[in-house]
């Protein structure tokens, strides 16, 4: 479901080399574009995760699975760039809800412990979408024009919408597909792992909003994000300029490359994160590692140099999303996570509006992108001293408090993520 969503977010990357001046975009034009989704992104987030928490996660994603589909399509039929702004807006609206309203089914499905694991599976399909669709659109582009792309690939939505509704239960108790001793065993290890967590003031939205972890959380993810997204969405654009102007194919498939370093990243990370419990040198040496790359990509010449710094690049950015969105579910009980969760992700993702319009704006001023990533560099180095500053260490080590609290799991299943085999086992005892 969310390859889906994110696909609908980042075709646009692979598309505007090839637009030929169709609405007559500049390059801060370009950045408005990739940009603006961002600025509609913000009004759902709150909204979807408490929809998800006192509702339906299934229900709320499935809704707004078919608005977006419909909103994508619309892309693809803007006649000026005012237009085109607005469908993006309107995509970035509906869209919005969704990240939240997962996070929040992750949160009713796994214990704290492996959390950061379930996260980062999840959070695949982020790159994965751009493993598979770069090559796709670069190859759709090559037979049809842009218009046609984003027509097409906004019906998938739609289809899925209807494996969604029928695939998916908000909880264990509901889920057809599994046993009741392993509902029971779940929702026991998640009640272990919320009688364990402080209480939070009087339980109401604004004590968890006030809190300083929370607030950190918000500025963390809005300078790691303004890095990731300059990056990511302008990252098509520099590999055809690596290419010396390739074919949209060639683009599209030389693209997908730093997304599968990407994937492996994440889900290695997430599970030493998970080992350790160690979230914010998860989340911080990463960024450390983008922050160099950027810096060493706009000095280092020739194609294969720049293709691995690329790499490394896109690996590192990738890498902090599991043990970044564990930290909230750590800290908060399960009755106000929701609303600081779908705060940190509004928030935090104006700076998918930043960076992109910065690294355009900056590249239209000074005639060189050397610039605009020069700044996403010093955005993430601004996230890093705020991981390493602003968090408690307490913050972070949800590993071993789950541990203690969590209730005993049935003989040989140590976690959900591990399989089901010895636990029907020992319900057969």
């Amino acid at each position: 479901m969310y390859m889906l969503a994110f696909l609908d977010r980042s075709n646009v990357s692979v598309i505007l080399p090839y637009m030929h001046g169709d609405l007559s975009l500049s390059a801060a034009d370009e950045g408005m574009v990739t940009g603006i989704f961002f600025l509609g992104y913000v009004f759902l987030q709150i909204p979807g995760a408490i929809l998800a928490q006192r509702w339906s996660a299934r229900k709320t994603v499935m809704i707004l699975m078919v608005a977006w589909g419909v909103a994508a399509m619309a892309c693809g039929i803007v006649q000026t760039k005012e237009q085109f702004y607005v469908a993006r807006f309107v995509l970035g609206l509906f869209e919005g809800g969704v990240w939240p309203a997962v996070l929040i089914l992750l949160a009713s499905w796994f214990p704290l412990r492996e959390r950061a694991r379930a996260n980062a599976l999840w959070m695949a399909c982020l790159p994965i979408s751009s493993i598979i669709m770069a090559p796709l659109s670069g190859l759709m582009l090559d037979h049809t024009d842009w218009r046609w792309v984003l027509v097409m690939q906004g019906f998938p939505p739609l289809i899925w919408a209807v494996v969604w509704w029928f695939a998916v239960a908000d909880h264990p108790s509901q889920a057809r597909w599994i046993s009741r001793g392993e509902a029971e065993y779940v929702e026991g290890a998640l009640a272990a792992d919320e009688a364990a967590k402080p209480t939070t003031g009087s339980g109401s939205y604004l004590d968890a909003i006030r809190q300083r972890s929370v607030l950190v959380l918000i500025a963390v993810y809005f300078f790691w994000i303004t890095g990731f997204y300059g990056f990511t969405l302008w990252l098509p654009s520099v590999v055809k300029t690596l290419t010396h102007d390739g074919s949209s194919t060639q683009v599209g498939l030389l693209s997908a490359i730093p997304f599968t370093v990407a994937l492996i990243a994440m889900v290695a990370n997430a599970a030493w994160s998970d080992r350790t419990g160690k979230r914010r040198l998860a989340v911080a040496a990463p960024l450390v590692v983008a922050m160099a790359a950027l810096l060493l990509g706009q000095i280092v010449q020739g194609g294969v140099p720049g293709m691995l710094l690329l790499c490394v690049t896109a690996g590192a950015l990738y890498a902090p999303y599991g043990p970044f969105w564990a930290i909230p579910g750590g800290v908060l009980r399960m009755e106000v996570v929701a609303v600081a969760m779908g705060l940190i992700n509004a928030l935090g993702n104006l700076g998918g509006y930043v960076g992109p319009y910065l690294v355009g704006w900056l590249t239209d001023s000074t005639g060189t992108s050397v610039t605009g990533f020069g700044v996403l560099a010093g955005f993430l180095a601004v996230a890093v001293v705020l991981v390493l500053t602003g968090l408690r260490p307490s913050a972070e080590a949800t590993r071993e408090a789950a541990a203690a609290a969590s209730v005993p799991a049935p003989t040989g299943a140590p976690d959900a993520l591990s399989g089901r085999a010895k636990v029907r086992a020992e319900e057969g005892r």
